[in-house]
């Protein structure tokens, strides 16, 4: 029984009742399972990209801009950095005093080497009297974490990743955003020498951000000789779901109001919905790499939009040819093996319909969004796989799954999952328009019944969260999907702090 108070609560996030009782009943029945028919490999569904195809797609897109079309960076950057800090602050709240674990030993042994460290030892000494290096020695471990994460200091454990130094240059320090723009002029350059980036924040560090571009925009510009059009926007509040507790039942907060949390980054299909542009890339915030690693980067960047325009330009081709009704069969032929070679779509009642069935079928196959994925060899890092899996339609196509959508109790799936050989970095290059210009609306190519529940804790309370569809996922169920095999040097994540000790976040020599 909604209250009036509740009532007003959803009229201010823009939820209907109607998709508030949806979303409670998708908790008491669940997700279904996707289908999957195979794991996509470089024999089967990722092309291996030899070195004469990567120039050629290379020429394809340093030529592109050339034609005036809009070139947009996207990235998420709303993720905070407190999960980054986990386990410094687990050292925080330990009964010891002394860093025993080998993470805190790690971080320690190794804290001149963080590109914050400057910041942070200059705090210290502004706040507690004495620098790192005095405080270290009178064992005074905590006091150097609690000036990185809290107020007192840095307060690195409530900040957003994209604001965190993450660099060290011989002149300065770089943040993870940083790291983008700079990247950004070297394979997003517009014809008309701008760079477009376009973030999605929280609403409560917005604000944050745009003071640090608007600080360090001048310097990106005069060193790279781009202009810089950085814009933002954050999540809808109308894509927040309903928490419940274990009876599926919506929890109340402390003064009786519903409890709503963020629907997961699926809820950003609309932000990037709202983006127009001829081509867009999806980067996440924290995948980026000092300058002189950044060139294997920009080099499968660069390759990864060509395909992307190479394979357009032919899906475009063929839907004007198709318009035009003066085909051949050949150019029939052409077009099926185009969709179950290059697209990796495969339709076993096509042989059954009709010559005029037949081209419906495939113009509706080629009028849809256009992503180009790297996907790198798995070694053991997080992040969803590479499959064939089935449509509500009765094709299969490619689709990026996270394991909670696949049924490991199910042994054939499950060995389908651990025979996979690459994962996906979240590294895309997307074109989002149709032949005549148009941009479509990305919300119609989203497969709902791909959303999963996760289990959470709050405040001491066990409670149970949707999350939306996947913006690589679910979200993008219904798009054409080509998957590229591209090196794990293009994929640096920065999960824990301790990863920027890793070679590739640390300067050259």
């Amino acid at each position: 029984m909604l209250t009036p108070e509740d009532n007003d609560l959803l009229a201010r996030k823009q939820i209907s009742e109607a998709q508030l009782n949806k979303q409670l009943k998708q908790f008491a029945d669940g997700f279904p399972y996707l289908g999957i028919s195979a794991s996509a490999s470089v024999e089967r569904g990722i092309r291996a990209v030899t070195s004469d195809e990567q120039e050629k797609y290379i020429r394809i897109w340093d030529s592109y801009p050339a034609a005036g079309q809009r070139i947009v960076k996207f990235v998420p950057a709303s993720g905070a950095a407190s999960r980054m800090f986990k386990a410094l602050f687990e050292f925080l709240d330990a009964p010891y005093d002394t860093p025993s674990t080998e993470f805190e030993k790690t971080f320690f042994d190794n804290i001149t080497k963080f590109a914050f460290f400057a910041a942070l030892d200059e705090r210290l000494k502004q706040s507690a009297g004495k620098s790192a290096a005095e405080l270290i020695a009178e064992g005074r471990y905590k006091t150097v974490v609690s000036h990185l994460l809290r107020s007192e200091g840095l307060n690195y454990g409530s900040l957003p990743k994209g604001v965190l130094l993450f660099h060290r240059y011989p002149d300065m320090a770089r943040t993870a955003l940083g790291e983008h723009l700079a990247e950004g002029a070297l394979y997003a350059l517009n014809g008309d020498n701008m760079v477009h980036i376009h973030l999605t924040v929280s609403p409560e560090h917005r604000t944050l951000f745009e003071q640090l571009v608007a600080e360090r925009k001048p310097y990106y510009e005069r060193t790279t000789g781009a202009g810089y059009d950085v814009t933002f926007s954050t999540q809808s509040p109308s894509t927040d779901t309903i928490a419940v507790d274990a009876a599926n039942q919506p929890l109340r907060d402390a003064s009786g109001a519903l409890e709503f949390r963020p629907g997961g980054h699926g809820a950003l299909i609309g932000n990037l919905n709202d983006i127009d542009a001829d081509v867009i890339f999806i980067k996440n915030i924290d995948n980026v790499v000092p300058d002189h690693l950044k060139p294997t980067t920009v080099r499968y960047k660069k390759v990864l939009a060509g395909i992307l325009v190479d394979t357009q330009r032919r899906m475009f081709d063929y839907v004007r040819l198709i318009d035009s009704g003066d085909y051949t069969h050949e150019q029939m032929v052409e077009m099926i093996y185009f969709l179950q070679n290059d697209l990796c779509i495969k339709n076993l009642d096509t042989k059954y319909l009709e010559d005029a069935e037949l081209m419906l079928y495939i113009k509706r196959k080629l009028l849809r969004p256009l992503r180009v994925c790297g996907m790198v060899r798995n070694v053991g890092e997080p992040g969803g796989g590479p499959f064939f899996a089935f449509n509500s339609d009765g094709t299969i196509s490619l689709q990026i799954l996270e394991s909670s959508q696949i049924d490991m109790t199910d042994p054939a799936k499950k060995a389908l999952f651990e025979r996979g050989t690459h994962f996906n970095p979240v590294d895309l290059v997307c074109a989002t328009k149709d032949p005549d210009g148009q941009k479509y609306n990305l919300h119609n190519f989203v497969d709902e019944n791909t959303g999963f529940i996760s289990q959470k804790s709050k405040n001491g309370r066990e409670l149970k969260a949707l999350e939306l569809p996947g913006l690589w996922n679910g979200a993008m169920s219904d798009w054409n999907t080509i998957f590229v095999e591209v090196p794990i040097e293009t994929f640096n994540p920065v999960k824990t702090v301790n990863d920027l000790l890793r070679a590739q976040h640390q300067p050259w020599g």
